[in-house]
């Protein structure tokens, strides 16, 4: 048995309905599944690949789904957020910065975002979104490799549900944008 499907095994293990338990335990796992050695033959190929978006995993009674994404360095994602889903980022090569932004409504009913802070999330470092948090990403020294560790599939979440937000910048500040996928979020 290989790290990829010992990674799946532990998760459908300790999966359940969101709860701290579940976050710390599927983080633990993804801190695991980065010790891989890139001798293992799945990791070998997904890096030799370089492929920008990849399913790694995918849980057909619970419905988590890993993908691994390959960055470029500057890539940049502009805030988003990932509706009623939690997500855990976990970067396997490269270094990406994610800001976190607070959503507010100014004295005009205008929504608008407000940046807290960024993280700098390097090589063997996992990262954290709950529903409704809102963040960035920008690759900042690659290629990068990252796992995107999704508790329901978000392709289905946007194009169903209709339930993800992303953010336009607009006369300096980050509003809602319309109703337009990213190529990275399409099918």
């Amino acid at each position: 048995m290989n790290s990829l499907s010992r990674f799946g095994e532990r998760v459908q293990a300790i999966w359940g309905p969101l709860s701290s338990e579940v976050v710390a335990g599927c983080q633990q796992q993804l801190d695991e599944l980065l010790k891989t050695p890139v001798t293992e033959p799945w990791l070998a190929d997904l890096r030799r690949q370089a492929l920008a978006q990849q399913e790694m995993y995918r849980d057909s009674e619970n419905g988590f789904v890993l993908l691994a994404h390959t960055e470029p360095e500057g890539l940049y994602r502009p805030p988003h957020d990932h509706g009623r889903g939690w997500v855990i980022y976990a970067v396997q090569r490269g270094e990406i910065e994610m800001g976190t932004y607070a959503k507010v409504q100014g004295p005009d009913g205008r929504v608008k975002l407000v940046k807290r802070g960024s993280t700098r999330v390097r090589a063997g470092q996992t990262q954290v979104y709950l529903p409704g948090d809102i963040h960035d990403t920008h690759c900042i020294f690659g290629p990068a490799l990252l796992f995107r560790f999704t508790e329901r599939d978000l392709k289905k979440e946007d194009n169903v549900a209709r339930t993800l937000t992303r953010y336009i910048e607009q006369d300096g500040d980050w509003v809602p944008a319309s109703r337009c996928a990213p190529e990275w979020l399409k099918p």
